[in-house]
């Protein structure tokens, strides 16, 4: 069992590019957007690729209509941090499929942008063993952490080397947002605001899911998540990662 008062390490810093893989819109701004406002600010080069298009997750709003939408804000969110390239894979909202496909997609990703460092968001069944995890959080999230390592293997997906996607084997990390256990964070004070505002760009989203004006919900939950690391990060608020490195 990790000690819960055991010091955080710094994350790595000697990379340069980053792959972030999440299933949906706003998977990014809940977990870890203050971590990529700081990277961006350091000049680091940072990708986001999502499974879907969110477009299951707003009941009012009928899925036609809801894809285009959340994408819109999801490409606006990233902005405020700093990320221009936003691609989408188009698997289906709350049904993603844990298998090949899905591992191929994110294998060819993973080869088209070669970054040292993969980020992706809780894969376990559960939350803390408190609350569920979703389907598509856990294939998304088990998916990458098997492409990091299929990217590099060119027996594997030979078919994407036909493509002009040769093998990839410098992913040095998965990083995962989210973790009951994590090992590593990065400071959150310079990005926290940005935060905020990444956050608050998914305001379709948010209105359905909370009855709070949206810029205080969003300062509420992400002021509240740094600070519950600072302890574990020399009192320093934080975005935590269970890093695995390869």
């Amino acid at each position: 069992m990790t000690d819960s008062t055991e010091q955080l390490a710094p994350m790595p810093a000697d990379w340069r590019r980053a792959l972030a893989v999440v299933a949906h819109p706003d998977d990014l701004e809940y977990g870890c957007s203050a971590a990529v406002a700081a990277w961006t600010d350091e000049g680091r080069e940072v990708t986001y690729l999502l499974a879907t298009r969110g477009e299951a997750g707003i009941d009012t709003v009928d899925p036609v209509t809801a894809a285009p939408l959340r994408e819109r804000e999801q490409r606006a969110s990233a902005a405020v941090v700093g990320v221009s390239e936003v691609v989408f894979l188009d698997h289906k909202d709350g049904v993603i499929e844990e298998g090949l496909a899905l591992r191929r997609d994110i294998t060819a990703a993973i080869r088209r942008y070669r970054p040292e460092l993969v980020i992706t968001l809780n894969h376990r069944d559960t939350w803390g063993g408190t609350a569920w995890n979703t389907p598509d959080h856990r294939a998304v999230g088990r998916a990458t952490l098997d492409a990091a390592g299929d990217a590099g293997n060119r027996w594997i997906f030979p078919e994407l080397a036909e493509r002009g996607l040769q093998p990839w084997d410098g992913v040095r990390w998965v990083a995962v947002a989210g973790s009951t256990t994590p090992t590593h964070a990065v400071d959150a004070t310079a990005g926290l605001e940005r935060s905020v505002r990444s956050l608050l760009e998914h305001r379709s989203y948010i209105e359905v899911l909370t009855d709070q004006d949206p810029e205080a919900y969003c300062r509420t939950f992400l002021t509240a998540n740094a600070q519950a690391v600072a302890a574990r990060f020399g009192g320093r608020p934080a975005v935590s990662f269970e890093v695995f490195g390869r």
